[in-house]
């Protein structure tokens, strides 16, 4: 009997969703520490204006070891919730060279989209999706010229009053 050979394609590695949600952290710690250095920043809030670009908010929540705890927003209000929007909290690993958005603010939050015990496929995408805003937007502030150059202490120290919601400040 005559043995039929088969050829095996060799096996090409592919990268799986978690592979690519690591890739996505590490693609945004790359854009986000090349915009504000913000393992460099003392705690405090932060603000970046560009001549006819929306102002930007850097808060430095917390300095640890091997973290940064940040959130960036826009200085701009939702007028419904009172809370800025879009806004993100990020969590910076300097050891590992990634950044996590941990969770975003766009009109919902995480718990109204995905419900309170999500199964875990949902998670990842969920966290896919976040995490691609995030380095779109970062994307976005660096084509407009927002960077450590235009970066400085919020002067009022504050967001924005809460009787000009909505509006750009």
């Amino acid at each position: 009997m005559e043995k039929v050979l088969t050829r095996r394609r060799p096996r090409v590695p592919s990268m799986g969703r978690f592979g690519w949600l690591m890739a996505l952290y590490a693609e945004n710690h790359e854009r986000l520490v090349r915009l504000f250095d913000p393992a460099s920043l003392a705690p405090g809030r932060y603000r970046s204006d560009v001549p006819g670009a929306l102002t930007v908010l850097l808060d430095v929540v917390e300095q640890h070891p091997y973290t940064t705890e940040l959130r960036l927003s826009y200085a701009m209000l939702d007028p419904v919730t009172g809370e800025p929007d879009p806004s993100a909290h990020l969590r910076l690993y300097r050891d590992a060279g990634q950044v996590e958005a941990t969770h975003c603010y766009v009109g919902r939050r995480w718990q109204d989209v995905i419900g309170m015990f999500p199964p875990p496929d949902e998670v990842v995408d969920h966290r896919l999706r976040m995490n691609t805003f995030l380095g779109k937007w970062l994307q976005y502030l660096d084509d407009q010229g927002h960077g450590l150059a235009t970066l400085g202490p919020n002067p009022d120290d504050a967001r924005l009053d809460r009787s000009k919601a909505g509006a750009t400040g």
